[in-house]
């Protein structure tokens, strides 16, 4: 999976299209990733008594929920446009992530 946990991606498709977040989350077996503030969902959480001073703590949640890591894309932190991702080895002969438009290392 070339999207990894700290990246800054736009989503392409679904309801969120077009919104930017930085990923929390990477799920490569199942090919999918959590981005901040995307595919925001309600959550019915039990109520429990750990809160602050015996508080009671539960009810509606929002929370993120994963999306699949083909409908999101980079971002290019110079041109603020979502680009493709590829692999070339470095003069040091390590593998590297790099944007496919201008070829810069991630």
């Amino acid at each position: 999976m070339k999207i990894k946990k700290g990246d800054h991606v736009m989503v392409m498709v679904g309801k969120d299209k077009g919104a930017t977040g930085t990923v929390i989350a990477a799920y490569p077996k199942q090919n999918r990733v959590l981005v901040q503030g995307v595919n925001m969902v309600k959550k019915n959480k039990k109520e429990t008594n750990s809160g602050v001073r015996g508080a009671r703590e539960g009810g509606i949640v929002t929370q993120e929920a994963s999306i699949d890591a083909s409908n999101v894309q980079i971002v290019d932190p110079d041109t603020k446009k979502p680009a493709r991702v590829g692999y070339t080895f470095n003069e040091d002969g390590v593998k590297v992530r790099v944007l496919r438009p201008s070829g810069k290392e991630i």
